[in-house]
């Protein structure tokens, strides 16, 4: 599947979903119960978060805010207005418009950057612009995901959110505490062992993902947090990048596992109104970052090719889909249109990408750049 989507110019993401479906109980059915898929796929979301946040140094997240926080926030009013009305007119209820309109905010990471050459995302304006306005989608995905979870825990209380959202700076002081009396310590007297780190970084980030759990909080968060307690580490780099086959593995069975519990049959009624939203992410995205990016004085080239690759929704639009399911913050239709009208938004701005501006995957030569 993934031979069939690199010929297709799709990304990856698009063949894990697909597989899922096809394998899944909707066609095939070789995949009956997707559960247990589905809980090692979560490691996949953890080890996400906590390489976000291996590369959230806190000076440099505070400088980046500065540039594009308006940017971001300005986008994300109008893109999440969209989405709601939209949601609205095909009678989902206010909470789930609510909810779909917050999803429309999010662009997707790894297509952002998995489609980004390596010279333009390390060396160039346009990379640090493309990577600090995802930053702080993120960081709004992890606030709403700390929301959806104070929503669902079960008490009927306004103030269950705010109270776990007060856990966040108690669990951030012991991360920060373990870090700089116990964990620098160990990576210095044993840094020549690079298998120890290793290790020493995967038990790092499930430790501190199951002591947010015991906390009330989720083990995402927790490893968020871990991230950002190492990310001014001179050894957060080194930890990133030998996760990184870690981490994608365990998306691929997230993905996977996502396409195997849909229930194509069920989906039907929403395939419109995610084909709809679909299309006013890739067509409205575009444009409007264009014009605010050129508002700070950018060349329109520059501002262009952001906002082309900016215009889909995200993974974490999904994830947000599978938290609110799970946590009875909206139904499985609601859920659905989430899932479709990401899926249709990937494969729609990977193509468009892939045609317009250089990918390591694209059709024309001269587009064609690592």
């Amino acid at each position: 599947m993934a031979t069939l989507a690199l010929y297709a110019r799709q990304s990856l993401l698009v063949a894990y979903v697909v597989l899922g479906i096809l394998l899944g109980p909707s066609v095939l059915g070789w995949v009956g119960q997707a559960g247990l898929v589905e809980d090692i796929s979560h490691i996949g979301i953890i080890f996400l978060l906590f390489l976000l946040g291996l590369n959230l140094n806190p000076t440099e997240l505070l400088h980046m805010m500065r540039k594009t926080s308006w940017i971001t926030l300005v986008s994300s009013l109008l893109f999440g207005l969209g989405g709601m009305l939209v949601a609205l007119v095909f009678s989902f209820g206010f909470e789930e418009s609510l909810l779909i309109g917050a999803v429309m905010t999010f662009s997707s990471t790894i297509i952002g950057l998995k489609l980004l050459p390596t010279s333009v995302l390390h060396h160039q304006r346009t990379g640090e612009f493309i990577i600090s306005i995802l930053l702080l989608q993120d960081l709004l995905a992890i606030g709403l995901l700390i929301y959806i979870q104070g929503r669902g825990s079960g008490v009927e209380s306004v103030w269950t959110p705010l109270l776990l959202i007060l856990k966040l700076p108690l669990l951030g002081l012991i991360a920060w505490l373990l870090t700089r009396y116990l964990l620098i310590g160990l990576i210095r007297r044993f840094d020549k062992i690079q298998e120890y780190i290793f290790l020493t970084a995967i038990g790092w980030c499930l430790g501190l993902a199951e002591l947010a759990l015991a906390m009330g909080l989720s083990a995402e968060i927790g490893a968020f947090i871990a991230g950002v307690a190492l990310a001014s580490s001179p050894i957060a780099l080194f930890v990133s990048e030998s996760l990184k086959p870690l981490r994608d593995f365990f998306l691929v069975l997230f993905f996977f596992a996502l396409g195997a519990k849909m229930d194509l049959s069920a989906a039907m009624p929403v395939l419109l109104p995610a084909l709809i939203l679909a299309a006013l992410s890739l067509s409205l995205k575009p444009p409007l970052f264009r014009w605010l990016i050129e508002h700070l004085g950018e060349s329109k080239k520059r501002a262009s090719e952001i906002g082309i690759r900016l215009g889909q929704l995200s993974e974490f639009s999904l994830l947000v889909s599978v938290v609110a399911l799970e946590a009875s913050v909206i139904g499985h239709k609601a859920a659905y249109l989430i899932q479709f009208a990401t899926l249709f938004s990937f494969v729609g701005s990977s193509y468009w990408i892939v045609q317009k501006l250089p990918t390591p995957i694209a059709l024309k030569d001269e587009l064609r750049l690592d």
